[in-house]
């Protein structure tokens, strides 16, 4: 069941919890595990001569990360985001575990999503292997108040980065491992709880009928490209764009060429 106080929270303390630049189309931004809506900043810098750009934290990133939730909660909570900045609808874009809500977002609220852009995500699950293993790495966390060992930090890099990104940009790959190690463990364990045992929705992809942009990694570790290409069989209208040398976090690790696609899309589709 939704946390009413959580969901809330992002009407009333909207400016605390959101960067917004710029005016015209709103484009509303979601971060993955681990991560804040501060990975978005080249996005929001390269938009906002003509779109409102806006990234927020998600509930992980907030004092609202306990109890439990799940990715339908979240999508209540983007929902509640387009409340607090006074926007009926928006582009939604999401990376990762943000993407995982993203498409939850527009099979809740068909009316308040304009278009998708999904970075470094898909619609099925992680396979029984896969979820042991995350399952696994979080469980000593579980009710910790304690910030994230630092041990737990490094080794989640191969995860979050590609094999370039690790060898020529390691200072990026640090500046992010300080911040994960700051993290209350509770609020790692519950994030990652929050899309572990999510159920399939390819068969409901067809649903979405708006563009979709799918953005993803060419060096992604954690999730394949061939794994988010069947949703280009299955959406109405979606195209995909490869990031080259870059890994999960293909926005942060490929801006560049990032920005140019986000922007194309959104120019020639709205």
């Amino acid at each position: 069941m939704t946390d009413d106080s959580a969901m809330e929270m992002y009407r009333s303390r909207t400016d605390a919890l959101t960067t917004a630049v710029g005016d015209g189309r709103p484009i509303v931004f979601a971060h993955g595990t681990l991560m804040d809506r501060t990975m978005f900043a080249p996005q929001l810098e390269a938009l906002r001569d003509e779109y409102r750009a806006v990234a927020y934290d998600l509930r992980a990133r907030t004092d609202r990360y306990a109890p439990a939730y799940d990715l339908w909660d979240l999508a209540d909570d983007c929902a509640a985001v387009l409340d607090g900045i006074g926007e009926d609808s928006a582009v939604i874009a999401g990376m990762s575990m943000g993407g995982f809500m993203a498409l939850r977002f527009a099979l809740e609220y068909p009316d308040r999503v304009d278009g998708l852009v999904l970075i470094d995500s898909m619609a099925t699950p992680h396979t029984p292997d896969e979820r042991a293993v995350y399952g696994d790495l979080v469980e000593p966390l579980a009710g910790s108040l304690d910030p994230t060992p630092r041990e737990l930090a490094d080794g989640v890099t191969d995860f979050l980065f590609g094999e370039t990104t690790r060898e020529e940009h390691p200072e990026l790959v640090a500046t992010w491992v300080d911040r994960w190690a700051t993290y209350p463990g509770a609020a790692v364990y519950h994030e990652l709880h929050s899309w572990l045992d999510r159920t399939d929705v390819t068969d409901r992809l067809s649903e979405i009928d708006v563009p979709v942009l799918i953005v993803h990694g060419a060096e992604d570790p954690s999730i394949d490209p061939s794994r988010a290409e069947p949703m280009l069989e299955e959406l109405p209208d979606a195209e995909m764009e490869l990031i080259p040398g870059a890994g999960h976090t293909a926005n942060l690790e490929g801006p560049d060429e990032t920005n140019d696609t986000i922007r194309t899309f959104l120019d020639e589709r709205f």
